[in-house]
């Protein structure tokens, strides 16, 4: 049985101090499987962000222990853990986060550059990647601002799977999208789960994209007041690609 994607044990995070304090988790526990795709919900200061910065090794819990891709994470120095996100963790913006002066193959290339791998292998993954997002070639050479959004979204996914990351966060993907574009990412992102088994952690304040999760988990006030566990509407999507 393959060991948990990620696991949060009694995490607590508290920023400020005194009546100014502001909680960002309150003893949250958490796992989450290998190849599960879980939604996070949660009303705005929740504590949504903080639960997935704290998974990303963005921020550090003030207590408790969190694991991921067996990585204790207390037990990594800064530079282990940059190192750990460019290997093992794929992160994916609302604001997409691309480089405004490269263009769609240089931005997803990037990360491979820190990698060290080899030019021509690099651009091979690249064309790959990009083919697996179904990102056209006839913009593969554009910059972002010649982009649509959901073009835009998709290239910041491409970058994120490049390196071949065990687990993708997505903090509100489809934030700055219109529906019909952000149902296509949330497809994509339902795609990649069920097809390379790339392990999700969705976080967003939309039911319908929450749908998409095989496990909702709704935080209030820093803790989990629920979790739920449906037919997840990207299986039912992924049948009707099958049969197609």
């Amino acid at each position: 049985m393959k060991p948990p994607a990620a696991l949060l044990e009694n995490v607590s995070r508290t920023y400020g101090v005194g009546e100014q304090a502001a909680v960002g988790l309150r003893d949250v526990t958490l796992s989450v499987a290998a190849g599960e795709f879980v939604s996070v919900m949660g009303p705005s200061g929740s504590g949504k962000s903080t639960l997935l910065n704290i998974i990303a090794g963005l921020d550090r819990p003030d207590r408790g222990r969190v694991v991921v891709a067996g990585n204790d994470l207390a037990s990594l120095s800064d530079d282990e853990r940059s190192d750990l996100r460019l290997r093992q963790i794929g992160v994916v913006f609302q604001a997409f986060n691309l480089f405004p002066t490269f263009s769609v193959e240089e931005n997803v290339l990037w990360p491979l550059e820190f990698l060290g791998v080899r030019a021509g292998d690099a651009r091979r993954r690249v064309a790959a990647t990009l083919e697996l997002v179904m990102l056209p070639e006839r913009v593969r050479k554009r910059r972002p601002a010649e982009l649509s959004g959901g073009e835009q979204q998709r290239v910041a996914i491409a970058r994120a799977l490049v390196t071949d990351p065990v687990l993708l966060l997505a903090d509100e993907p489809t934030g700055n999208l219109d529906s019909r574009t952000g149902r296509a990412i949330l497809d994509l992102l339902a795609l990649l789960n069920g097809t390379r088994h790339v392990t999700v952690v969705l976080v967003t304040h939309d039911m319908f994209a929450a749908t998409y999760g095989h496990r909702t988990i709704e935080l209030r006030d820093g803790q989990i007041v629920r979790e739920a566990r449906a037919e997840p509407e990207h299986a039912r999507h992924l049948k009707l690609m099958r049969e197609s």
